[in-house]
Parts: structure tokens; sequence; C-alpha cells
């Protein structure tokens, strides 16, 4: 569980600097938003940032439940790319898609990447290559599959003020990694 500890690490002390920046009215600098060159290094920092303490308590859980089965296998330096690689695509596609849908808003959160990790998981396993292989679906095939049990795994946390583009894209891309078994130490 190193690297899954590791990460709550930053995630823990990004917080606390959040707190001691928020006394001076400067919490908002860990936020993506667009434009996002205005701040490039909201991209990861927004994405170890959480809005509130149980934000972050909620995502380190379900980081917890996930993580360790990932880190098996995987080594720790895939592992931390694979978290802010995808928890900023995530972020990213956030801020990009929901300011065309509404209101821009500023994102924060690891939950993108936590959606990745779970798609790893899940696309990424014995029975899943099982199942691939039986089906033998042609690429495009598994693609309208994967966007389709994105949809689904996002529809789970559908509530008031949650990500759900940044949950969509975070399974999709785990979903896509998994399958093509990115992470896999060789």
């Amino acid at each position: 569980m190193r690297a899954t500890l590791e990460t709550l690490g930053i995630t823990l002390l990004v917080g606390v600097a959040q707190a001691l920046l928020g006394v001076v009215g400067l919490a908002g600098l860990f936020a993506l938003s667009t434009p996002v060159a205005v701040a490039p290094w909201t991209l990861v920092t927004s994405v170890y940032a959480h809005g509130s303490v149980g934000h972050l308590l909620a995502n380190a859980l379900a980081l917890l439940l996930v993580g360790p089965l990932v880190e098996r296998r995987t080594t720790r330096p895939r592992f931390h790319a694979f978290v802010v690689t995808t928890g900023a695509l995530a972020g990213l596609a956030q801020v990009t898609v929901g300011g065309l849908l509404g209101p821009p808003a500023a994102v924060l959160g690891i939950s993108g990447a936590v959606f990745a990790l779970g798609g790893y998981l899940l696309a990424g396993n014995v029975v899943s290559e099982t199942l691939f292989g039986r089906l033998r679906l042609p690429p495009r095939a598994q693609l309208l599959l994967f966007d389709l049990v994105a949809v689904v795994l996002t529809a789970t946390t559908a509530a008031p003020g949650v990500a759900l583009i940044a949950h969509a894209t975070g399974a999709f891309c785990g979903l896509v990694a998994g399958r093509v078994g990115l992470l896999d130490a060789h």
C-alpha cells in the first residue's frame, strides 16, 4: 500500500496547505478552472486538493479500496503517474465540457483518478480478459461499451456538486488503460 499511502499523504499535505492559505484567502490557488493557461499548476494541485474534510474523507476511503489492488500490478512511479495523469485529464474534461454546458466552475479532488483506478481493475482482470476474448468485440465496440460502463459507474455518484464529467472521464480512461494492461509491470 506504499503508493496509495503516499498519495493519501500528498492529499493531506495539500489539505493542510489549503487550510493555511485559506486563512489569507488564497485556498483557491489549488483549484483547476478555465482558462488553464492562467494557472497551469492546478492541473496537478487540483487532483490532491479537496473542497472539504468530508470530500477528502470520501475520496480517501475510495482510494484505500481500489489503490492497493492496482498497486499489486504496477510500480510506484507508474501508479503515481497514472493518478496524476488521469486526475488531471478528468479535471480538464470537467472544467472544459462543464463550462460548455453551464457556468464555468472550478474543480477539486482525486475522484477522477480514483474512478480511473477502479476502471483499471474492472477492465484489466482475468475475468474481463476472458470475456473480451470470447466476445471478440472490435475496438470501436469496446470503446462504446467502456463509454456505457463509465456512464453507469458515474450515475452511482450523481449528486449536486459532484464532478460527474470528471468521474466519467476517469472511469473511461481507467477502463481503456486496464484493457491494454497499461500499468501492468511486465
